[in-house]
């Protein structure tokens, strides 16, 4: 996925400040996708340099000035050609497969150890999505008025909990087999 692109659609809801933008990612996107300030303020700039976007300071007497970002025509055009085309399959690079590869160098109990782990953080984020995930956003939509966005938004929560169900079917028959097969 392209920052850039993700940061033209949040500025297609509104005009924000690279802040703004931070908080967005963190409050709607964080479970799929992350952006670190570091990462969005040069990238703005860039877009800005493209004509995608337009920065606009804001004077602030007793704060420093705000820089409030909105997206232009062209950013528009970018975003829908980039919404249009079609997204390749996403490769998986996982660490904790990795050491699943190589556990056959671990004793059973600290693979299983290890399996469990990973097993409850996924259990976490199941709980997380279908409780504060879930929330946030029908609390976006009840604010927002974007019932249309809502239902994408929704859509995007639906495969971050099918994601952690899958996670943990697999981690609990890892296990099982783990059990059975070693003793």
């Amino acid at each position: 996925m392209s920052l850039t692109h993700a940061l033209l659609g949040f500025l297609g809801y509104q005009p924000m400040t690279g802040y703004d933008l931070k908080q967005r990612f963190d409050r709607s996107i964080y479970y799929f996708w992350n952006a670190k300030l570091s990462q969005i303020y040069p990238t703005l700039s860039k877009m800005k340099e493209e004509g995608w976007l337009t920065m606009e300071v804001e004077h602030q007497e007793d704060r420093p000035n705000r820089k409030v970002y909105s997206i232009t025509a062209a950013g528009r055009e970018e975003l829908h050609r980039w919404l249009r085309e079609p997204a390749a399959v996403a490769p998986i690079r996982d660490t904790f497969l990795i050491k699943i590869f190589f556990g056959g160098k671990l004793e059973k109990e600290e693979m299983l150890a290890q399996l469990r782990h990973h097993l409850a953080l996924h259990q976490e984020q199941l709980a997380a999505y279908q409780e504060t995930v879930r929330e946030t956003i029908r609390q976006n939509v009840k604010a927002t008025g974007q019932e249309r966005e809502g239902f994408f938004w929704g859509l995007t929560l639906d495969r971050g909990i099918e994601y952690e169900d899958g996670w943990i079917e697999w981690c609990q028959e890892a296990i099982a087999k783990i059990e059975t097969n070693f003793k």
